[in-house]
């Protein structure tokens, strides 16, 4: 059934088809030709930002990458050696950490456990007999097991046993093997150094006790002299008159040594870190807020938009209240006529987020492949994120339009 509405000289001729009805219908009673500048500006304004945020969230998910820790760890978590900042003000005091220091560490969210290096409260001197014609006092420690990177079998003491095992940095054999031709010393291997017989020489308040200590395995992550912890605690009991011991240093596990707020709680503590382990963590935190200002603005850019569009939306059925009205009259639902304006534009928001989404990848694709040298690191693809964010903008986009069109048409529909 057809139906024909005739308006004046001045307004628009239709006919509309009732049994299937379509925008290009009702297009003429709609003065979309106006303000086409509101509208390309909110056109343009929507695919700036779109294109501001997705490029942000895409750097984000880059700088994580490009910074992620690839060093070997245990467990899927960083070790780091943590101490008190010694001062010119603080330097005579006990800067040790106490049982409570221990425990508000350990209480932290982003710290999964800490333990405590306990140093030895006695004197010790450590030789190698004639093999290598060399003496000096030495610093032994220990710390739970559970932080160490390299734990043999054999590593174990008991009270009455005289060997004495020894885990020993990395470092410090690197630095022995530098030092020791100068000295007409061997250089060692990492097999011949277990070979090597030491003598420890522990003082204590009666005379010397001397152990047999060999060279266990080398560690790469706590530069020290280990020994283990029954041998520690039964030494500074017996030799040093001690059995409770602060610690000058702790180790803490943590699922991301450059999580920013692990590094504001020790900056705040005023505790001193491995800086090897925390380098990146300063750069990765201010290139995020870096971006995550790009991200702010983009948003503010959508929202400002949307917001243009939508005094466009207003203006547009403001002047075409009269045609608007004669169609409600007719018995066109405002919902009807809702769905059927807003449909309009959908293909206009599917344009704008595909061709931010393009432009991303393309940013994506030149970052990797020529400011990165196609880095492993990085995909030449959006990560998945980016694209669920665009898919989220775009359906916020078409209810939000939808949304506004019904409401105006509605009110409209209230005052005839």
């Amino acid at each position: 059934m057809e139906s024909t509405l005739k308006a004046s000289h001045h307004k628009p001729s239709i006919i509309i088809n009732h049994s299937m009805p379509s925008f290009k219908h009702i297009a003429p009673f709609l003065s979309a030709g106006q303000n086409k500048w509101s509208r390309w500006f909110s056109y343009v304004g929507l695919g700036v930002g779109v294109l501001l945020l997705l490029c942000s969230i895409q750097m984000f998910i880059n700088i994580n990458q490009l910074l992620k820790e690839k060093s070997s760890r245990k467990d899927g978590a960083d070790f780091i050696s943590v101490t008190k900042t010694i001062t010119n003000e603080n330097m005579g005091m006990d800067n040790r950490f106490t049982e409570s220091d221990l425990k508000e560490i350990k209480s932290q969210p982003f710290i999964s456990d800490a333990a405590p290096l306990i140093s030895n409260q006695f004197r010790v001197k450590a030789s190698a007999g004639s093999i290598i014609p060399f003496s000096t006092d030495l610093f032994l420690e220990s710390l739970d097991e559970k932080f160490l990177d390299t734990v043999p079998p054999s590593f174990s003491w008991k009270e009455g046993q005289n060997d004495v095992p020894i885990i020993f940095s990395s470092d410090f054999m690197e630095m022995y093997n530098v030092f020791a031709p100068s000295q007409d010393l061997p250089q060692l291997s990492d097999k011949t150094m277990s070979s090597v017989n030491i003598i420890l020489e522990c003082y204590t308040p009666t005379g010397v006790q001397n152990y047999k200590a060999r060279i266990v395995a080398l560690s790469d992550r706590i530069n020290s002299v280990l020994v283990p912890k029954s041998f520690m605690q039964f030494a500074n009991k017996n030799f040093g008159g001690v059995t409770s011991v602060n610690a000058s240093r702790i180790y803490v596990k943590t699922i991301d040594a450059n999580n920013p707020q692990l590094l504001n709680f020790l900056e705040q503590k005023d505790y001193r870190v491995n800086k090897d382990k925390t380098k990146f963590g300063r750069v990765k935190q201010i290139l995020q807020v870096i971006v995550s200002g790009i991200a702010g603005f983009g948003v503010l850019v959508i929202l400002l938009a949307m917001l243009l569009f939508s005094f466009y939306l207003q203006l547009m059925i403001a002047k075409s209240k009269d045609n608007l009205q004669r169609l409600l009259t007719l018995g066109y639902s405002p919902k009807w006529l809702s769905r059927t304006v807003a449909k309009n534009w959908i293909p206009v928001y599917i344009s704008i987020v595909l061709a931010a989404l393009l432009f991303t990848g393309l940013f994506q694709f030149s970052f990797q492949h020529f400011a990165m040298y196609e880095r492993e690191e990085l995909s030449p693809l959006p990560d998945w994120i980016v694209i669920v964010v665009a898919l989220i903008l775009l359906l916020l986009s078409i209810l939000t339009n939808y949304s506004l069109i019904k409401k105006l048409l509605y009110r409209l529909g209230e005052k005839m």
